[in-house]
């Protein structure tokens, strides 16, 4: 029997290399841990090191993205992705910029609500193991690298889901607008939503099959916009000097 050709794929190989790479990582850390401290389940599940998730640093990442705004059902927003290269005071990133409109398109009476833009990366192709998930239960937060213009940002989560179109949000609460500052929000924190919507129940958050990452802006107040993200991780521990703990 011979491989149907995806799954010989440059991409699905190398995505399946990056996973067996992984879970050697954990299973040395766990090791690590056993010998260290006593042998109980809840060291075995806390995570040692970052897990990185979206690193905008590497410009491929910015390719694996896709933007939305309500230009995709005739409004009048504009939305943009770029990757930004490293200077000798920023790091590599990505720059979500563009213009809020609240005008109405014409002729389309059914669209009662504009003024928002978006992104989030695009579905993963799947491994050797199956479909591409993240695993982020044996961390406690989500952390981002940014730069904010201080506008109301929300960070968007998708996972396996009750339903596949549920949205787990936070607000982004950026310390200091116009400078480079670590976020933690902590995964139990998030919201489940659907189509903007506050739902229920409010089910402990699947971040064991965690399916996509983003941001957008749906603060529907017109003018431009710009946010820089240089990296998004999940981790256990407050890193740095200039990291904040948000708050739902």
């Amino acid at each position: 029997m011979r491989p149907s050709s995806h799954l010989l794929a440059p991409g699905f190989l190398s995505r399946s290399l990056d996973e067996i790479k992984r879970f050697a990582k954990i299973g040395m850390a766990s090791i690590s841990c056993w010998l260290s401290v006593a042998y109980t389940q809840e060291s075995l599940r806390t995570a040692t090191t970052p897990y990185h998730l979206l690193d905008f640093t590497n410009p491929v990442t910015a390719n694996m993205c896709k933007t939305m705004s309500d230009a995709d059902m005739g409004g009048f927003s504009k939305v943009s992705l770029d990757q930004i290269a490293a200077t000798a005071t920023e790091p590599a990133h990505i720059r979500f910029h563009g213009n809020i409109s609240i005008e109405l398109p014409p002729n389309r009476p059914q669209i009662q609500r504009t003024g928002y833009a978006a992104w989030r990366n695009k579905d993963r192709g799947p491994t050797i193991f199956g479909k591409s998930l993240w695993d982020v239960d044996p961390y406690l937060y989500l952390a981002l690298r940014v730069k904010s213009d201080g506008r109301k940002y929300f960070v968007n989560v998708q996972t396996e889901s009750i339903e596949y179109t549920d949205i787990h949000q936070h607000r982004l609460y950026a310390q200091r607008p116009g400078e480079w500052e670590t976020l933690l929000i902590s995964w139990s924190d998030f919201v489940r939503t659907n189509y903007g919507q506050v739902v229920e129940p409010q089910n402990e958050m699947m971040t064991q099959k965690v399916r996509t990452l983003g941001i957008g802006l749906t603060d529907r107040v017109p003018g431009p916009f710009d946010l820089c993200i240089s990296s998004m991780w999940a981790t256990n521990e407050v890193e740095d000097g200039d990291t904040h703990k948000t708050q739902g």
